[in-house]
């Protein structure tokens, strides 16, 4: 089964209905720890994230609510009751990713942003904020779908695994995101969304 992939990009503030309704949808323990967070704009991105991995879910296997997260001893994000479900997801400021497999997955998205010109040569030798992080996706998104750890990637990125696939991804302008899959079958065409003014 290929990945199949949905990305929102989020160019205003959640309204007061619209995140009551997003936290309804999260288990008690993640809502929570989102509650923790204290400025309601940097809980945006991560509850629009569960959004649309509930969305996925609705779309791709029907199911009306997200099933409970556990999480590995490196803090990969699984289903327990689902395990043949694989999912990741992803947010930066103003945009999310999402990615469903049968087989393990990993998916980044970064927005565009200027770089010290010491860290873009320390880590991956860039030359321009662009190749940083079209770099710096790949490697996350790699380190998701194994579930190491981005700082095994940060000096040296190693060659691909023997059934390890990578795609570069551009759902929105200014932002750069791959997936990382287990399957050589083309991720389908990412879903995108936007939660914009209405007008």
């Amino acid at each position: 089964m290929p990945v199949y992939l949905w990305a929102a990009e989020i160019q205003r503030p959640l309204r007061p209905g619209e995140e009551a309704l997003l936290m309804a949808l999260l288990p008690s323990y993640r809502r929570e720890r989102l509650l923790r967070i204290k400025e309601p704009e940097k809980r945006v991105e991560p509850l629009c994230a569960y959004g649309l991995l509930y969305l996925a879910l609705r779309q791709m296997y029907g199911w009306r609510r997200l099933p409970a997260i556990e999480y590995s001893a490196r803090g990969k994000p699984y289903f327990p009751a689902a395990r043949k479900v694989h999912f990741n997801l992803s947010h930066t400021p103003g945009a999310v990713l999402v990615g469903l497999s049968d087989a393990p997955v990993g998916v980044d998205i970064e927005r565009i942003r200027p770089v010290n010109r010491r860290t873009m040569e320390r880590i991956c030798e860039a030359g321009t904020p662009e190749d940083f992080f079209e770099s710096w996706v790949r490697r996350e998104a790699r380190s998701k779908r194994s579930g190491v750890g981005v700082s095994t990637m940060l000096r040296i990125e190693p060659p691909l695994d023997q059934g390890e696939y990578y795609y570069a991804l551009h759902p929105f302008p200014g932002y750069a995101a791959g997936v990382s899959a287990s399957s050589p079958d083309l991720p389908e065409p990412v879903k995108k969304f936007t939660l914009r003014e209405s007008v």
